[in-house]
């Protein structure tokens, strides 16, 4: 058995582990609160605290599942890889930290997985180890460390409580408005949402099989579950701000989607507008809804990202989709896994994402919401729909530009059984949850406001397929600045780099110039090491002659003495 498949079978017995004891959790009403004092600072304690709960056992079940996934995944994908064991640390450290993040409702601890994920995720960004990679790493560490200082200021201020772990204030009088405040603008920073955007897509240099994890249950995600696990705390008081941040996002990420045509960035785009989406229903105070869409989210993105990377693996690291077609015919088995998570992503009947995304669209119709962000929901799903089907379009339907190149087998290897495995569960899972898990049992509607979700998906369908095919595309091209403009994440990307890198250079520049380079150089090491030098030198001229000395001397007091009296 090789090291792939072993961490695999540990992995999932351990989430097979967790998912049974969420189940028991949950009917039986129980959480276990776990609380070690590491030591004591004054009149405050340093704690290791886990909270295990139904909540943090079912996620936790869901990240190990899809870890051990892509641990299967990678045996194969990153077969010929030097550095094997570097990579399996890293990932392994990168499930840790979300691990910890999951269990500890103290907000030290949180930091230490906060941090982790962090940093581990820089390490893989630039895995690569050339310069799009590090540019890709660069943005994307800085924009988490936004959220890392958000939470260093939460845990001083939280300093005056004497105590960091949230759950020790539950159903308290204290006022913790700064401190949740500060968690949820850390929350926005780690889900990429407006306007901390530009570092997802950019995270795509990573290897296939990272980004299946990054995007589906570890990185991105991470915000959602703080909110969700310390969203009682702000009590919902930022939920305007929070819902037009969140509809932006959507809007803004299925737009970028609709004319992307690198493979993985048009994934990365649609995770940003799942994102949006789960923080709208968290600002609506849906939190149970919102970790539903985040578990369903988690299997079929990773599908989605596995699959995607099977053919990126056939087109020898290939990517623009604009050179690919035919998938039905070259890889059978993993153009069904593809169609399947697509369509789980547009939410249609009976898949996985049908099940978290339809209730979360009908219940936002029960909610008192303005008009506005009622329709850019509306449209931001309908825009789902219309990347997933060009998506599907372009890789399955349409004439392959390079057939005949690439010689295409997808078989019964150790990618496509893991394929396979997680599109079961996308089909299944989302029915099996929402039995388990939700308690809405039906919910009542006029009849055209029932099939509103139908009506905007079938409209979204039919708008993706006419933008694939070329006719309308070539019309379209008259509006080329605003689809410029579309495309560009609405030039969030140049925003959140160029301008935030120019002036710190040019500032360091000129202190270089008039500092370092200036007077400096005169007054400082240099200066002075240069001065000791030369007198040092003078003093070994006199040393060396101090007869002559004596005797210039000698001569300079009698013309004195002459020149006086």
């Amino acid at each position: 058995m090789s090291i792939w498949s072993l961490i695999f079978m540990i992995f999932f017995s351990l989430s097979f582990l967790a998912f049974l004891s969420s189940v028991v959790l949950l009917m039986k009403s129980y959480a276990f609160y776990f609380i070690w004092t590491v030591f004591s600072w004054g009149s405050t304690n340093i704690d290791m605290i886990f909270l295990v709960d139904w909540v943090s056992m079912i996620f936790m079940s869901f990240v190990l599942f899809i870890s051990g996934s892509v641990f299967f995944y990678s045996g194969e994908y990153m077969e010929g890889e030097k550095n094997v064991s570097r990579f399996i640390f890293l990932l392994a450290g990168f499930v840790g930290s979300m691990c910890l993040m999951i269990m500890s409702p103290n907000l030290i601890s949180i930091l230490l997985g906060w941090d982790g994920l962090g940093l581990v995720s820089y390490c893989l960004v630039i895995y690569y180890q050339n310069f799009k990679s590090l540019n890709a790493g660069t943005l994307t560490v800085l924009s988490n460390r936004v959220g890392d200082v958000l939470i260093l200021v939460a845990i001083v201020w939280m300093m005056n409580f004497g105590d960091w772990s949230f759950v020790a204030w539950m159903g308290g009088n204290v006022s913790l408005v700064l401190t949740s405040s500060l968690i949820v603008l850390a929350s926005l920073t780690k889900s990429a949402q407006i306007p901390f955007s530009a570092w997802l897509p950019a995270a795509m240099a990573a290897p296939t099989p990272v980004s299946s994890l990054v995007h589906s249950s570890t990185l991105v995600t991470a915000g959602i579950y703080l909110i969700i696990r310390l969203g009682w705390v702000y009590d919902f008081y930022l939920s305007e701000t929070l819902m037009v941040l969140s509809v932006l996002t959507m809007f803004m990420a299925g737009l970028g989607a609709c004319f992307e045509f690198d493979l993985k960035k048009v994934i990365a785009l649609s995770t940003l507008s799942q994102l949006g989406l789960m923080m709208y229903s968290l600002s609506l105070g849906m939190v149970k809804l919102a970790l539903f869409h985040l578990l369903m989210h988690a299997l079929f993105k990773a599908l989605l990202f596995m699959s995607a990377g099977c053919v990126i693996h056939g087109y020898k690291g290939w990517q623009d989709i604009r050179t690919m077609g035919s998938m039905m015919v070259s890889l059978p088995y993993m153009s069904s896994c593809f169609v399947i998570s697509n369509l789980a992503l547009a939410g249609m009947p009976f898949l996985a994402g049908f099940y978290s995304k339809d209730l979360i669209l009908e219940v936002s119709l029960m909610k008192e919401i303005n008009f506005l962000s009622l329709i850019m929901l509306f449209i931001s799903t309908g825009l789902t729909v219309t990347y997933t089907f060009r998506l599907v379009y372009y890789m399955t339907r349409r004439d392959s530009v390079m057939m005949g190149s690439n010689n295409f087998s997808d078989g019964w290897g150790v990618m496509t059984k893991s394929c396979l495995g997680l599109t079961l569960f996308s089909v299944f899972f989302g029915s099996m949850i929402s039995w388990l898990y939700i308690d809405f049992t039906f919910i009542m509607f006029p009849y055209w406001m029932k099939n509103l979700t139908l009506l905007v998906c079938s409209l979204g369908a039919l708008l993706g397929m006419m933008i694939s095919v070329s006719s309308y595309s070539m019309k379209m091209l008259k509006f080329s600045r605003s689809l410029w403009m579309a495309g560009s994440m609405w030039f969030l990307p140049y925003l959140s780099s160029q301008p935030l890198v120019k002036f710190p250079l040019v500032e360091g520049g000129s202190m270089m110039k008039f500092s370092d380079l200036g007077w400096m150089e005169l007054l400082g090491g240099q200066g002075i090491s240069s001065r000791i030098y030369n007198m040092s030198g003078f003093m070994v001229m006199l040393s060396a002659s101090s007869l002559k000395l004596f005797v210039t001397l000698v001569w300079i007091m009698v013309l004195m003495l002459i020149f006086f009296y």
